[in-house]
């Protein structure tokens, strides 16, 4: 394939530049423009002349176009090719509380797709294994299949497809131990789904854990006497997932993780109903229904959401973040947090996973490891 120049305002680790990428077969070949403050940026953008800024990458995706991670099969293609339409170049498939064999039949449908990226979907980067290790006392929208861990079963799991992120309850028997074991195998532990204390969370931190999965939801929460998983993570966590579709977590309480924990970034925990109308949709063995922008089970409980990256990096600018920041919490950390030096940034030699906004923030084009994706609905 020969090189393609792409004009227009691009957001570098730098700052922006008003100029042009090339990009190769797959990577960016070279970056070069004038520099420009963040105004004068945003102020540029207009046809013909799009704001460029890293692919989004998205560490919590249970499903999306219709389809759910569990549902094995051709899903996680679908799942891809929905979210790579709204910027998300990347993406960890992620799996719901569930019967072992479930499981293990939805990691070897995935793991093809961890070997190669598909024509027109994000690259699927691994496995988030949300449960089955969580506390059944913190099962929010996760099917009632909690177990304890082991060791074993991680690495036998990790052998059908690449297991990138695992959530823990670390309060649960034999996890806190676990997670040091993890750690040193070279996995990344999230806290969540748990009912445990702030000592709890603390300790988890001590022994290896990295993070906490969906900051504020399904864990315990803060209070000034018993501060809780959220206090745990507020005084100490380097890294937390938050969910900035404004449902389930109040824009207050995002300003607050946002000033305390240095690497917050942004997940969608998208199920089979984003990008499609509203209606019922399957998560896991729930039926849930999308309404209203949010989807519910049927006792009004939030489960999961219809929210891409692209609105997560529209909503992070609503609530005042500069543009730089936001896209940053929406690429970038997600990279760093899983060592990827050559994603979530515009630079020679890494990949050319771009996205070119409009002055609204709507996605016009995506660039997925050099392949440009049509958007549909994009003039």
């Amino acid at each position: 394939m020969s090189e393609q120049q792409l004009r227009g305002v691009i957001l570098t680790p730098e700052g922006f530049v008003d100029g042009q990428v090339t990009v190769g077969r797959e990577r960016i070949v070279a970056v070069d423009g004038v520099a420009v403050d963040e105004a004068t940026a945003r102020a540029a953008c207009r046809p013909g002349v799009p704001l460029i800024v890293p692919g989004f990458i998205d560490l919590h995706v249970h499903g999306g176009g219709g389809r759910d991670v569990m549902d094995a099969g051709d899903a996680i293609t679908t799942i891809a090719a929905a979210h790579v339409r709204c910027g998300t170049t990347s993406l960890l498939a992620t799996t719901m509380t569930a019967p072992l064999d479930e499981i293990e039949a939805a990691l070897s449908a995935v793991a093809a797709s961890c070997g190669q990226r598909s024509h027109g979907c994000a690259r699927v980067l691994g496995v988030h294994l949300e449960g089955p290790y969580i506390n059944p006392e913190r099962l929010g929208a996760q099917p009632a299949f909690a177990t304890p861990a082991s060791i074993e079963q991680i690495r036998s799991l990790n052998r059908l497809a690449p297991l990138r992120v695992i959530t823990m309850a670390p309060e649960m028997p034999g996890h806190l131990e676990l997670i040091t074991a993890l750690r040193d195998e070279g996995f990344l532990v999230q806290i969540g789904h748990s009912a445990g204390s702030y000592d709890d969370g603390v300790a988890a931190l001590q022994h290896g854990a990295t993070g906490f999965t969906h900051l504020f939801n399904a864990m315990t929460g803060l209070h000034h006497r018993e501060p809780g998983m959220v206090g745990a993570a507020l005084a100490h966590a380097q890294h937390a997932e938050l969910i900035p579709d404004l449902l389930h977590v109040h824009p207050g309480a995002i300003r607050a993780a946002l000033r305390a924990i240095p690497c917050v970034y942004c997940v969608s925990d998208a199920t089979a109903a984003a990008t499609m109308p509203d209606g019922d949709y399957r998560l896991g063995r729930h039926r849930v229904l999308k309404c209203m922008g949010g989807v519910r089970l049927p006792d009004g409980r939030l489960a999961g959401s219809a929210l891409t990256l692209d609105q997560a990096l529209r909503n992070l600018v609503g609530l005042g973040l500069p543009l730089a920041e936001a896209s940053a919490r929406v690429s970038r950390i997600a990279a760093d947090y899983l060592g990827l030096a050559e994603r979530g940034r515009i630079v020679t030699g890494a990949y050319a996973d771009l996205v070119a906004l409009d002055a609204q923030l709507e996605v016009r084009h995506v660039y997925a490891q050099g392949e440009r994706i049509d958007i549909p609905h994009a003039a």
